[in-house]
């Protein structure tokens, strides 16, 4: 027995798309306007600031040598593959965690993109308190950590079948 792609949360895929599209065009925008270092205001508190990562988040790593390159691409395509499994495997109309599974997706290709045809991650995003200033990221972290909330969020709303229990 077979099921439809679009009765699958693959129907959400294109959400990945969207995020890709984001990430890699505020990237580019950056790699072409942007000398390394180079920084703008935007507003009080944030700045747009060319860093990169050869590293994970916080720079994890970054100084190791080359081998994370590969190490941190294995983690992504293996998380990627089991979030598309996940997504096969659930309804359409999860949309909460289908949405979170493709967030994850977008920004996990989106920083794979950068580490196979760079040899890093293109950070920009700078914010900051005072002089305080939160680790560099980019539009993919972003969708990553997003994406991470809502499977928590998901965790603590009311599951249907608990509802029809009651």
């Amino acid at each position: 027995m077979s099921k439809s792609l679009c009765s699958t949360g693959l129907r959400w895929l294109w959400l990945v798309v969207v995020v890709l599209i984001i990430d890699l065009g505020s990237k580019f925008l950056i790699l072409q306007n942007f000398a390394l270092g180079d920084t703008v205001s935007l507003f009080p508190s944030l700045n747009l600031h060319y860093a990169r990562n050869y590293g994970a988040a916080f720079s994890f790593l970054a100084d190791s040598g080359g081998w994370q390159r590969w190490f941190f691409a294995g983690i992504a395509i293996g998380i990627c593959v089991i979030l598309a499994v996940l997504m096969y495997r659930s309804k359409a109309t999860q949309k909460l965690n289908n949405i979170a599974y493709a967030l994850i997706i977008g920004g996990a290709l989106g920083n794979l993109f950068d580490r196979l045809w760079h040899g890093f991650v293109v950070d920009m995003i700078d914010f900051y308190v005072g002089d305080w200033h939160f680790a560099t990221f980019n539009l993919a972290d972003s969708a990553i950590c997003i994406g991470a909330a809502l499977i928590v969020l998901e965790g603590f709303l009311p599951n249907a079948a608990a509802k029809k229990q009651a």
